[in-house]
C-alpha cells in the first residue's frame, strides 16, 4: 500500500511515521520546501520526534517527502490524507483556505479509486460540501462513485510519551458506506481500534465536542480561581481535594490563556456554523470570552505585585518563562506566552523570555513581528537582572529552586513554586 500525507506538522509527521511503521509506503506533501529537504535527509525540526526515527523510514524506502503533489498520481497511492492548518480569521471566522487550497492542488492529480480523507478539525460539512466540491471540479470525479471520502479527526497529543497514535481509537466517518469501508481498511494498517461513524458530519462533530469540552472546564477553572482569589482561597488547593472523589469528576487547571493548534480555535469553528442553522452557542462563547481574558488578568496582576514592590509596570524588564503553548514541547502555536508579550509591550514593559525548547522564535502567521527574537540566558546575573519573572509554561526541565534563589520577584500561573520553600514573599500567584 502507499499512501500520501499532506501537511507535515505536529500532526502529519507522526501520522506518517506511524503508517511506515507498520509497513506502509509513505509519501508526505508539504509547500515548505525547507520541511521536505530536512525530512530526505533524515533530519527532524520537531523536538519530540528524533531524527533517527525519520532516516530509518528514509533510509528503507517507507517514507519520502516532496513539494511535488503529482506524485499522487506517479506513485500511484491508494489513499491521500489532509493534515493542514485550519485556523481562524481576524473575526473568528473559519478560515478554510489551507483546506481548500489543498484540495485544488490534489483535484488534477486524483484518480479512480482513490480514497481522500480530511483530518484538520473544521466545523460540520466541510467535508461533504466545500472540499468535495473543489475536489470534483477539478478532478472530473465525483465522490462516492469515481473516489472515495471521508473525515477522521487527529487526535495527536505533542509531546505525550504515553499517547501513542497506534493506541488511540480513529474515529471515521464516510460520505457514502462505501466511502468509510475504503476509510477504515486504510487505517486499519495503522490504527488498532477504529470507531466508525455514520457520516463525515458526525466525526466532524466529534471532534469539536472534544475540544469544546476542554475549553468549557478550562474556562470554569479559570472563572473559579478569579472567584476564588477573591475569597483568599487557593483554586490549586481546592482542585487537589476535588480530585480525591473518585466518580463524576475529571481536574482541570486554570492559566494564562488557552495554547496549541486546537482548544482556542475549534470552539469558534461550531459557533459560526451554528448561527447558519440559526442556533446559538452562549455557553461555547461565554467560555471562548472567558478564556481570551485571561492574559489580561495575568498581566493587571502582574502591574498590582509590582505596585506593591514600589515598581511601576512601565519600563519594567519581565522576563516570560515558557513561551510553549504546554510543558516540555517545542510547539508554540497559539500560545499565550505571545499575547503576554504583546501585552506588556502595549504597557511599554520591556518584555522578554526564556525556553529551554525554543532557542529561537520562528516565523508563524499569528506573531511573526516576534520572528528571530532570542532565549535569554539561564544564570544568575541574566535572571536576577529582571524586575519580575512570570511563568507562563511549566518546563520541567526549569530548575525552579534556582529561579526562586535568583529572580526578584515571581508571577506564578503555573503553581509550579508550590513545593519551593524559603521564598515567601517572592511568589504570586495568578
Amino acid at each position: 500500500m502507499n499512501i500520501a500525507i499532506i501537511g507535515l506538522g505536529y500532526v502529519g509527521l507522526p501520522l506518517c511515521l506511524q503508517f511506515a511503521r507498520s509497513g506502509v509506503r509513505v509519501l508526505g506533501l508539504d509547500i515548505d520546501a525547507k520541511k521536505v529537504s530536512a525530512l530526505n535527509a533524515g533530519r527532524s525540526y520537531i523536538k519530540h520526534i528524533p531524527a533517527s526515527e525519520i532516516k530509518k523510514h528514509v533510509r528503507s524506502g517507507k517514507f519520502s517527502a516532496s513539494e511535488d503533489f503529482s506524485q499522487i498520481k506517479i506513485l500511484p497511492v491508494s489513499a491521500i490524507l489532509i493534515c493542514v492548518p485550519t485556523p481562524l480569521k481576524k473575526h473568528r471566522q473559519p478560515d478554510l483556505s489551507y483546506v481548500l487550497n489543498t484540495g485544488k492542488s490534489i483535484a488534477p492529480h486524483l484518480q479512480r479509486g482513490q480514497t481522500v480523507v480530511l483530518e484538520s478539525t473544521t466545523y460540520p460539512g466541510t467535508t461533504e460540501n466545500e472540499l468535495r466540491e473543489v475536489l470534483e471540479r477539478g478532478s472530473g470525479l465525483r465522490a462516492g462513485k469515481d473516489f472515495h471520502l471521508a473525515f477522521s479527526p487527529e487526535r495527536e497529543d505533542p509531546g505525550n510519551p504515553k499517547n501513542k497514535i497506534s493506541e488511540i481509537p480513529k474515529v471515521i466517518g464516510g460520505y457514502t458506506p462505501a466511502c468509510l469501508t475504503a476509510a477504515k481498511k486504510i487505517y486499519s494498517r495503522a490504527i488498532r481500534k477504529i470507531i466508525p461513524v455514520s457520516n463525515c458530519r458526525t466525526a466532524e462533530a466529534t471532534k469539536l465536542l472534544e475540544n469544546i469540552f476542554r475549553a468549557v472546564n478550562i474556562a470554569l477553572v479559570n472563572e473559579l480561581k478569579t472567584v476564588y482569589g477573591a475569597m483568599d482561597i487557593d483554586i490549586w488547593e481546592v482542585i487537589a481535594a476535588a480530585r480525591t472523589k473518585p466518580f463524576g469528576y475529571m481536574p482541570f487547571y486554570p492559566g494564562p490563556g488557552l495554547g496549541g493548534h486546537c482548544i482556542p480555535i475549534d470552539p469558534f469553528y461550531l459557533t459560526w456554523r451554528a448561527k447558519q442553522f440559526g442556533q446559538e452557542t452562549r455557553f461555547v462563547e461565554l467560555a471562548g470570552e472567558i478564556n481570551t481574558a485571561m492574559p489580561k488578568k495575568v498581566v493587571a496582576h502582574l502591574a498590582k505585585t509590582l505596585a506593591a514592590k514600589k515598581k511601576k509596570l512601565r519600563g519594567a524588564r519581565v522576563l516570560v518563562l515558557g513561551l510553549a503553548y504546554k510543558a516540555n514541547v517545542d510547539d508554540d502555536r497559539e500560545s499565550p506566552s505571545y499575547v503576554l508579550m504583546d501585552l506588556l509591550k502595549a504597557f511599554d514593559a520591556k518584555a522578554f523570555y526564556h525556553d529551554p525548547h525554543i532557542p529561537v522564535v520562528r516565523p508563524s502567521r499569528e506573531f511573526s513581528h516576534w520572528a528571530g527574537t532570542k532565549s535569554v540566558k539561564w544564570d544568575r546575573k541574566t535572571i536576577s537582572s529582571f524586575d519580575a519573572v512570570l511563568i507562563s509554561t511549566a518546563h520541567e526541565s526549569v530548575n525552579y529552586r534556582q529561579l526562586a534563589d535568583w529572580a526578584r520577584l515571581i508571577v506564578d500561573t503555573r503553581n509550579v513554586m508550590a513545593g519551593i520553600k524559603d521564598a515567601s514573599g517572592k511568589i504570586s500567584k495568578a
